[in-house]
């Protein structure tokens, strides 16, 4: 099982956005319990990132939104949750 920490920057990026997208909370838990038990499944397309976001990945939440975090030690069981939101706006 993967550790999620969520910082208190991510905290207010994940309030921001369930306000703004409240229809999508529920998917977003439900793709965190997938992330947090399988973080490779492939419905996430989980993926490593490159250019100025070189060292993080990002994992779908659905269609248009994206889930960018960054693993903390290298057995990958530990994750920061860093931005959320659509492919535009955490690219």
């Amino acid at each position: 099982m993967i550790e999620l920490v969520w910082d208190e920057k991510f905290k207010r990026i994940y309030k921001k956005w369930s306000r703004k997208h409240p229809d999508l909370v529920e998917q977003f838990k439900d793709q965190m319990e997938l992330f947090a038990t399988d973080p490779f499944h492939s419905s996430l397309k989980t993926h490593t990132l490159s250019g100025v976001l070189k060292g993080l990945w990002s994992s779908r939440i659905n269609y248009e939104h994206r889930l960018v975090f960054k693993f903390m030690d290298k057995q990958k069981k530990k994750v920061l949750l860093i931005d959320l939101g659509t492919h535009e706006e955490v690219y």
